[in-house]
């Protein structure tokens, strides 16, 4: 008779399937829709639970979480206040069939298991639980340069890109922007106070119609993305070709190669953010490459290489005196079809007649496509 060492913790048959309620504002309906669906599911005898749920004081929202079964928060102590946080354990000893797990881009407080809460829903998926969630597309992270852009706001909270798109189901919730600031006006979203100041700087009606063409450019992008999957895909989500081309693809693109050029400045966070985005909207492989020169310090690199590896975009430091030579073979020997850099700093008048770095490399990378992103910054 021979034993077995180890967890005696038994793996689950499959992982869990992630449902993501989108859209593009506080008050949209997100949490709503959740919890109807949450509804009909107890009403199909489906265990359920709701792991987290942000009440915001509406109380036609609060009303629907009734008969749900919800799993008491864990108090955490910091900087001499107390907070409530998702009790993540107490869910997976639970382990109900689904769970409700509100406001996906949320950051724990420090001293919690895991940083941010999109790390906690994985902790559920891995243990076989479905989970349905809710989020706004501003806390994208490769949208983070242009909703800071359109609003003003620089969203703090973000969940990576890779992270939704693996979810297994997205659905967008809509309103109209003049509906939604009907629904502040009639105190349904804030309360007085907090929805006058709401209405009258982040829910002005341009910052909300900007904001909802994103989400909407957003999902039409992962139909998109659906559209052009492998065969496989397209079987189990009922979306392959008919005719003369049933079951292929629906499209088969060439496939792209799109390397950042990074340095230490702040500015690089906006250009892997932009060939991130580019990169998922053309399906391209997407990689990162900082040239060391004379033995300079990495340091200040380092937070944007740990940057793109958490988009899981490929990270790669290479040594070279001559930066766009070094550039250049780097992205011939990996098949790069696109190069993105960021503009050049003005050069003193002693050096005017020189060629910048981005022009060396667009003389060395002739066959190259090279994309030149500004560091957009707004005015007033």
């Amino acid at each position: 008779m021979s034993t077995e060492t180890g967890s005696s913790i038994p793996k689950p048959a499959r992982r869990g399937r992630l449902k993501v309620y989108l859209g593009y504002a506080a008050g949209v309906g997100k949490t709503y829709r959740m919890l109807e669906e949450a509804q009909e599911l107890r009403q199909k005898g489906v265990d359920i639970v709701v792991g987290y749920f942000e009440p915001h004081g509406r109380r036609e929202t609060i009303a629907l979480t009734s008969g749900l079964e919800t799993v008491a928060r864990r108090t955490l102590n910091y900087a001499g206040s107390q907070f409530q946080e998702m009790d993540t354990d107490s869910i997976l000893k639970r382990k109900p069939a689904v769970a409700l797990v509100d406001e996906f881009a949320h950051t724990n407080v420090p001293g919690s298991e895991r940083v941010k809460r999109w790390q906690d829903v994985h902790a559920l998926l891995d243990a076989g639980i479905d989970v349905i969630t809710t989020m706004n597309v501003q806390h994208l992270e490769s949208l983070n340069d242009q909703v800071w852009h359109v609003t003003g706001v620089r969203v703090r909270e973000t969940v990576p890109d890779w992270v939704v798109d693996e979810a297994d189901e997205v659905v967008f919730v809509d309103l109209t922007p003049r509906a939604l600031r009907n629904r502040l006006e009639r105190g349904v979203v804030y309360g007085p106070d907090k929805a006058r100041h709401a209405m009258e700087n982040f829910f002005i009606e341009s910052n909300l119609t900007a904001l909802r063409e994103l989400a909407m450019r957003h999902t039409a992008h992962e139909v998109e993305e659906k559209l052009s999957a492998s065969p496989e895909t397209l079987e189990k989500a009922g979306l392959v070709a008919s005719g003369e081309n049933a079951g292929q693809p629906v499209s088969a693109a060439r496939k792209e190669r799109i390397l950042i050029c990074l340095t230490g400045s702040p500015s690089s966070a906006m250009l892997i953010r932009r060939g991130k985005r580019v990169a998922d909207y053309i399906q391209a492989d997407c990689l990162a490459l900082h040239i060391v020169r004379n033995g300079s310090n990495v340091e200040d690199v380092e937070r944007h290489m740990s940057f793109a590896r958490n988009l899981r975009i490929q990270t790669h430091i290479l040594e070279g005196d001559d930066i766009a030579r070094t550039i250049t073979d780097f992205a011939r020997r990996q098949g790069i079809t696109q190069i993105f850099m960021g503009r050049s700093k003005p050069q003193p008048w002693w050096k005017q007649f020189r060629e910048t770095l981005v022009q060396q490399v667009v003389r060395c990378a002739h066959d190259i496509q090279i994309t030149i992103v500004a560091d957009r910054r707004r005015l007033g």
